[in-house]
């Protein structure tokens, strides 16, 4: 059972959105329009919508399936350039953002979150090196000359960003796909739009981050 309730504007200013599903609607929504506003890219450009990570990402429709790489397969293959090395070699050269929501510090709960390590509402689009539990266990953590990379495609667009943590170590945490992506070799970086109330029925995100992320995104495709 989910809240039948629509999305509605939310805060005295309007600058929010309270909706359910945010996580992650949100940032499949971004990173689809960003795909949309594409025209006549150098490299092939992909956005991968894909299901079941809060539970594992398993199944025929989450990031563990095969989908993707067969995909890669079956595309080389009608360009008539295939064969096994070479789509690992198409996936090892590839780069992702692992477009995801993080954790906005909260001013109600703020023993749990790290002030200078957290990410804020009208910040813009959020970068999490790395993401886990007690620490970095079971993330991915992107390689300093990554960061440094989409740091300036950010900067050369003039796209609003942050970094951030998910919480305290050993209070907060979690965990998204970038770590299946990376076992291709290819440069893998989380990011997203900030919530508050994460997991809760009614998310809420601020919308001029919603609109950063798809800058974000849009860029990202342009430039990486």
């Amino acid at each position: 059972m989910v809240p039948a309730g629509k999305a509605r504007d939310y805060g005295l200013d309007r600058s929010m959105v309270m909706a359910y599903g945010h996580d992650d609607r949100v940032c499949s929504y971004t990173s689809f329009e960003a795909m949309m506003d594409m025209e006549n890219p150098k490299k092939t450009c992909v956005t991968l919508l894909v299901d079941k990570e809060e539970i594992g990402s398993v199944g025929a429709t989450g990031m563990h399936s095969k989908f993707f790489e067969n995909t890669v397969a079956e595309v080389m293959n009608l360009a008539g350039d295939y064969n096994e090395l070479k789509v690992r070699r198409a996936l090892n050269n590839s780069k992702m953002l692992s477009s995801d929501v993080s954790a906005a510090f909260d001013p109600n709960f703020p023993s749990v979150m790290e002030k200078k390590n957290s990410a804020y509402f009208g910040k813009g689009l959020v970068f999490n090196k790395y993401t886990g539990a007690r620490g970095k266990s079971g993330s991915n953590d992107a390689n300093a000359e990554y960061v440094a990379e989409i740091r300036n495609i950010m900067d050369k667009h003039n796209v609003s960003w942050q970094t951030s943590e998910l919480g305290k170590v050993d209070q907060g945490g979690g965990g998204t796909i970038a770590y299946i992506l990376a076992e291709y070799n290819m440069e893998v970086i989380d990011c997203g739009v900030a919530l508050h109330n994460m997991h809760a029925p009614w998310e809420v995100a601020s919308k001029a981050d919603i609109y950063e992320a798809m800058r974000g995104y849009y860029a990202f495709l342009v430039e990486a």
